[in-house]
């Protein structure tokens, strides 16, 4: 297994080196087949916080999916264990998850238990651009845009492959993150799962009409 440490903005002593190498040890024992893990330390010079000038990103590459956690202090080796102990609690949970709901299948729960989950709050109508005299036409990202358009537009791909409910939570689970986007393994259709509170999760299926 690889470990490797890189620093954008501030110098990697050969002491953290060995600090870190030596903590991420007890990750290697709680996740399996870990082919690669990523450190990256980056200072913010003039971040408005001084107690979060320095973020460290854990990432853990093998060949399920991407694990990653991140922690912010005012300095290198506190903004690691922050990171590692929010990777360790994101690797506990979804073990505990799979322990709990081993064998999760959309087809396994009834519709009125996820009625209230799949029901997204009322959304706010969306604004209509301002009418502009004689706007220009330009393409960014693939969308037709009048006048000056959005001013950041980031248009990213992913390859997919079709997941179960179950399989959706454990991805979630393991980047840290509040939602999932999948392919419904069933249906073929785009899915979202998310986290409501605690261990209560909810799923959207979009439906082509």
């Amino acid at each position: 297994m690889d470990i490797l440490i890189t620093g954008r903005k501030t110098q990697i002593t050969d002491a953290f080196k060995e600090r870190v190498e030596d903590k991420l040890a007890s990750v290697v024992r709680l996740k399996d087949r870990v082919d690669r893990i990523e450190v990256q330390v980056t200072a913010y010079e003039h971040r408005s916080q001084p107690d979060q000038s320095i973020q460290v990103e854990i990432t853990l590459r093998s060949k399920g999916p991407v694990i990653r956690a991140e922690g912010k202090a005012d300095e290198k080796n506190a903004a690691f264990d922050a990171a590692l102990d929010k990777l360790k609690a994101i690797l506990r949970r979804a073990a505990d998850r799979r322990k709990t709901h081993r064998g999760l299948r959309a087809h396994d729960i009834a519709p009125e238990d996820l009625a209230d989950s799949m029901v997204p709050a009322a959304l706010a109508p969306i604004p209509t651009a301002p009418a502009v005299t004689q706007p220009s036409v330009h393409n960014i990202a693939g969308l037709e845009v009048q006048g000056e358009g959005p001013l950041v537009v980031r248009e990213k791909f992913f390859d997919a492959v079709p997941l179960t409910l179950a399989q959706a939570l454990d991805e979630m689970e393991l980047v840290g993150h509040d939602f999932f986007l999948y392919v419904d393994a069933q249906t073929n259709a785009p899915s979202v799962v998310y986290r409501r509170r605690g261990y209560d999760y909810g799923v959207l299926h979009l439906k082509l009409v």
